[in-house]
């Protein structure tokens, strides 16, 4: 069975993720450094982590499995968990793939370096409307090209 992990401090997407996976049956795990609210239904699981530098990104990538979706803008985290075969996007709809990764983080580190240097001040993009409604058209995308692949490993 298919399951989300949404890397949830800060996420703003996570009613969405709440929905679809009601609509699939999926259960999420919602991963966070503190007590937040999530629906009172047996598909979701608030899991509170230490504190402490990605102790969240940490429980998520001991849990992940192939072809389970994980939901972060974290990077690095979508990294590692592309190294265990899972299928990963961020609160925007960007899809990270084995293929886009290594960009990702390229362009990550030299933003990192820009910023050191004071070269570089800004942030990143508000989120808008259009995220929201692109970061639901590929979660389906993905969850559809999971719910494939599965088939195809049974």
């Amino acid at each position: 069975m298919i399951k989300i992990y949404v890397d949830a401090d800060g996420c703003p997407v996570k009613n969405e993720v709440y929905r679809v996976a009601l609509r699939y049956g999926f259960k999420v795990y919602v991963v966070a450094n503190s007590r937040m609210t999530i629906p009172q239904d047996k598909l979701f699981e608030l899991v509170i982590v230490k504190e402490g530098f990605d102790a969240a990104d940490d429980w998520i990538v001991e849990h992940i499995q192939e072809n389970d979706i994980a939901v972060s803008a974290d990077i690095p985290l979508a990294a590692r968990c592309i190294e265990k075969g899972a299928r990963i996007l961020d609160p925007k709809g960007r899809v990270f793939t084995p293929e886009s990764i290594g960009n990702a983080l390229a362009n990550r580190d030299l933003m990192a370096h820009l910023r050191e240097l004071g070269n570089f001040t800004g942030g990143p993009a508000p989120f808008e409307k259009r995220d929201r409604s692109r970061f639901l058209q590929n979660l389906d995308n993905v969850i559809q090209a999971a719910l494939k692949a599965t088939r195809q490993t049974q």
